[in-house]
């Protein structure tokens, strides 16, 4: 009976490094049954299916290493696990989520793969692993298949689960910088950095942003009322409480006026240059909707801007468009909004666009829209004139960037505005005829200063340079010589993994630091038992990272961790690995001997910093050989100095921890220094003393305190075992 038909066995989400990559990826064991019989090139007509559902497959290089690479390999012939693969990838491209990273491995059972497949965002990516499955089947069985509907799909996916955009170039920026983070929630809270070095960010918000200044800023009053006691100009007003108090504010201001909402956002309920008081009692009744509150301010002729201040700073700028229309003698104003204005490719309702659209009947405030159009004597059916010129919205749209033209005392000025507000991010609105000249030169003013200012404005401006702002962010969260790190230690092996984390952290410990251990004994922040047999996961990992308190971290990490969940951390300082024992496999992994093994753990020191170290055994040919894998530094330990691979190493000037006379040796190269008398634990092996050992002189604990860590460490039954 033939079993031509791809089934998906398990799904593996690798949340950190791992066998496969750097980057968390999903791993995929697929079986094929008798398609393994029935490569690409025995299928009529399935290369030709292919090609035409999703021709930019043509850009993959696949490991041929040229344009349409992967395609040479579909006409050579190639199996489905494979194809999966590359149809996983390019879906998610097309979905606007870019991957490149994708392999497919045989395992150790016929027709049985590993299929791997970066995996920014593991919601995306399990969609897109089953529609691959069920697209290549629809290709081999000449099915129809809706390639359109699958990627609008995945697209809907990724927006509900992706981080907004101005969270998004700030973890850019932060990465660029090899910062690392973690996502908090589901939402837009990010951490950079771990442990005691972390900072946190909540879209442009940090935690350098008060409760304090944030209230002061929505409320526009009391921002105003501050501004002006320090000399910022800003408009004149005062808030009303009826149309008619509204009249008689604007009559002793001055007309014109605009109304808008005392503690609004986005521009919405906001009327300018009203006159009359009809047009001041429509605002009013407008702004009311958004507010219990309602202000008159002075008009300030000009157009608005958005300064972007971070840390004191100005970083970007941007100003607003008056939206306008021209008659054509035969459409409606309605027609001419979607002709003229909602035709532009930078309008749209997505956060890529920098323009918004327009959309009377769906707007979040078209009645700003109508009014505006009401005080011409225009309704969006009315056809007016040939050639005249009909405005349709006057603020809004502020994309434009100006950065370069701000002058200085402007830029003064808005950072004045938000230190006295007390925000550290600010979104500081003016209004002012021409940005390149001093405010009081022509009656400029500063009408708001908002917390959080969303980004896109300057990531994505309808016409100018983008600006870094995210980097900005990042510079002004982490000096230029800050990591957001703390020493990490990682420790895998086969055999002490638990007693030789143990033994490092409590060494970390006397030296004072704050230490947090994940290990196969629990979860422990500086020596105290927090969560009891938390096993060496992912889960646990990050809770030791997450903790404001940590000051270093150790971790466990087994092989089935390494496999299941990849390591908790991007980057660490140390890397230990005691040993491999030629009887360990995995088979439920499909890991069937010790050289597969081997590439398992070498994950480990695959993630050592360059400026750390990889300590590894000497005497364990297969951890020796990890050594030309490390971008740091090795120290080797072991019983014997005369081990081949030590001799060599020390020969070289490096670092190496052996036995000589009872006493524990430090050598680099010709110099020693001993750790004599050090007396431990009766059941704690030579090779696991050792290994901690190294790993305490790498992380610069001092030969004194070593001794003293030894001698009064307490190692459990359960760490010895294992």
């Amino acid at each position: 009976m033939n079993n031509k038909t791809i089934e998906i066995i398990d799904v593996l989400s690798l949340r950190g490094p791992n066998i496969w990559t750097y980057r968390p990826v999903l791993e995929a064991w697929v079986d094929i049954g008798d398609l393994e019989d029935s490569p690409s090139n025995t299928i009529p007509g399935f290369y030709e299916r292919l090609t035409a559902w999703l021709p930019s497959l043509v850009e993959h290089h696949c490991g041929v290493g040229v344009h349409g690479g992967f395609l040479m390999r579909l006409r050579e012939g190639t199996w489905p696990g494979h194809i999966m693969e590359h149809v996983m990838i390019e879906l998610q491209n097309l979905a606007g989520m870019q991957t490149g990273f994708g392999k497919a491995r045989e395992t150790g059972k016929r027709g049985v793969y590993k299929v791997v497949v970066r995996a920014r965002h593991e919601e995306v990516s399990r969609a897109a692993l089953f529609a691959a499955r069920d697209l290549v089947m629809a290709a081999i069985e000449d099915q129809p298949y809706d390639v359109k509907s699958t990627v609008n799909n995945l697209r809907n996916i990724l927006e509900s689960v992706a981080l907004g955009p101005s969270t998004g170039c700030i973890v850019e920026a932060a990465t660029d910088r090899r910062i690392p983070s973690m996502r908090l929630n589901d939402g837009n809270l990010v951490q950079l950095g771990y442990g005691i070095k972390q900072r946190r960010i909540w879209t442009a918000e940090t935690d350098q942003t008060s409760a304090i200044a944030e209230t002061i800023s929505s409320d526009k009053e009391l921002t105003k009322t501050l501004l002006q006691s320090c000399g910022v100009p800003v408009p004149e007003g005062r808030i009303v409480n009826s149309a008619a108090d509204a009249w008689e504010a604007a009559e002793s201001i001055g007309l014109p006026v605009v109304i808008k909402p005392l503690d609004g956002n986005h521009g919405r309920g906001v009327s300018t240059n009203l006159n009359t008081a009809a047009d001041i009692e429509a605002a009013f009744l407008l702004a009311e909707q958004e507010s219990s509150d309602v202000i008159v301010e002075r008009f300030i002729r000009g157009n608005e801007h958005r300064l972007l201040i971070v840390g004191g700073k100005l970083v970007a700028a941007a100003r607003g468009e008056e939206a306008t229309i021209v008659a054509d003698g035969k459409s409606s104003i309605f027609e001419l909004i979607n002709s003229q204005l909602n035709s532009d490719p930078r309008r749209g309702s997505s956060e890529d666009c920098p323009l918004n659209l327009i959309l009377i009947d769906e707007a979040d405030d078209p009645r700003v829209v109508l009014l505006e159009l009401a005080r011409q004597g225009y309704t969006t059916e009315s056809i007016p004139a040939a050639g005249e010129k009909i405005l349709v919205q006057r603020n809004g749209n502020v994309a434009f960037d100006v950065t370069d033209q701000v002058h200085p005392t402007v830029a003064a000025a808005a950072s004045l505005a938000a230190r006295i507000v007390g925000l550290d991010i600010a979104g500081v609105d003016l209004v002012v005829e021409d940005i390149s000249k001093p405010l009081t030169e022509q009656g400029g003013a500063i009408v708001e200063v908002n917390a959080g200012p969303g980004l896109l404005m300057h990531l994505k401006p309808a016409d100018g340079p983008a600006r870094p702002v995210g980097r900005a962010i990042v510079d002004h969260l982490f000096a230029a010589d800050e990591s957001g790190r703390i020493p990490i230690v990682g420790v895998t092996g086969s055999h002490g993994t638990t007693v030789v984390s143990r033994l490092i952290a409590w060494l970390l410990h006397l030296q004072g630091a704050y230490v947090g251990l994940a290990c196969k004994d629990g979860l422990f922040l500086r020596q105290r038992p927090v969560l009891k047999k938390a096993s060496d996961n992912w889960d646990a990992g990050r809770q030791v990272l997450m903790n404001r308190m940590v000051e270093a971290a150790v971790f466990e990490n087994g092989s089935k961790a390494i496999l299941s969940e990849g390591l908790a951390y991007d980057w660490c300082q140390v890397g230990v690995v005691t040993n491999i024992d030629p009887a360990d496999t995995l088979p439920e992994f499909y890991i069937d001997d010790a050289e597969q093994m081997s590439r398992v753990l070498r994950t480990q020191i695959d993630v050592v910093l360059s400026t750390g170290v990889a300590v590894l055994n000497a005497a364990d040919e297969r951890v020796a050989d990890m050594a030309s894998l490390c971008d740091g530094s090795v120290i080797f330990f072991a019983a014997s100095p005369t081990e081949a691979v030590m001799s060599a190493h020390l020969a070289s000037g490096q670092r190496a921890v052996f036995m000589r006379d009872g006493n524990i040796v430090l050598a680099t190269g010709k110099e020693e220094i001993l750790i004599d008398n050090a007396t431990p634990h009766a059941a704690l092996t030579m090779e696991n003393s050792l290994a901690a050992v190294a790993a305490a002189w790498a992380l610069g604990i001092g030969p004194e305190l070593i001794r003293a860590g030894i001698e009064t460490f307490e190692a459990t039954d359960a760490a010895i075992a294992a």
